[in-house]
């Protein structure tokens, strides 16, 4: 296990100054770093999520840097709810701010993100040339993959009943791709992944280590 620190940062996205945390490994000097997207604020969601926070130790633990952040209008972040579209600059802000930090790689980016925020990552992940790779947890909602060949993966919960796992099995081949992409099913778990968080955490480092 890598040893880390946490360091409090703050970032603009626009206007707005967004608020988050940087867990970052000791003994890396030049690392992988990936940003986390945390789910819907109307229903609570904050960079404090328990799944956000589950792949941010992980990712971590193997040595990655971990960036979670609050999106504009949660906690001390400034602005209001952007309706998903403002939130992908805050993505896009985040992994640009990531990608200037010092001891990052920025040809070494990946973007994740849970429930609305799966949407958000995935979304923003496709247009931001800097993500290599990236990954979704119960994603509420889909890009349109349009043949890329960035790698991606989408991990499900059998028991999820707000994004089933029926729903994400529809798109399974138009996330595949040509193989770029794939699709983890947690059969036990359901959308918000109590006791299941550290398992879909795993399969997220794993995916992100082979790809970036």
């Amino acid at each position: 296990m890598s040893e880390f620190k946490e360091e409090i940062i703050e970032f603009t996205s626009g206007d707005f100054k967004l608020e988050g945390i940087l867990e970052k490994p000791l003994d890396e000097p030049a690392g992988t770093g990936v940003v986390i997207c945390h789910p819907h604020p109307l229903y609570g969601g904050d960079m404090n999520n328990n799944v956000v926070v589950a792949v941010s130790k992980a990712l971590v633990e193997k040595g990655i840097y971990a960036l979670r952040f609050n999106f504009r209008g949660v906690g001390k972040s400034t602005g209001k709810q952007g309706d998903g579209t403002g939130e992908k600059e805050d993505a896009l802000a985040a992994v640009s701010f990531l990608s200037k930090y010092e001891d990052i790689d920025g040809n070494r980016l990946g973007l994740v993100g849970y429930s609305f925020g799966g949407a958000i990552a995935l979304d923003a992940g496709m247009e931001e040339q800097k993500v290599k790779a990236m990954a979704a947890i119960s994603p509420a909602g889909l890009p349109q993959f349009s043949g890329s060949s960035k790698p991606r993966l989408v991990v499900s919960g059998g028991q999820d009943m707000l994004v089933p796992a029926s729903t994400i099995a529809e798109y399974e081949e138009k996330i595949v791709g040509n193989g770029e992409g794939s699709v983890e099913l947690i059969n036990e778990a359901d959308h918000f992944w109590w006791g299941y968080e550290n398992k879909a955490a795993g399969l997220i480092v794993s995916f992100l280590e082979k790809h970036l």
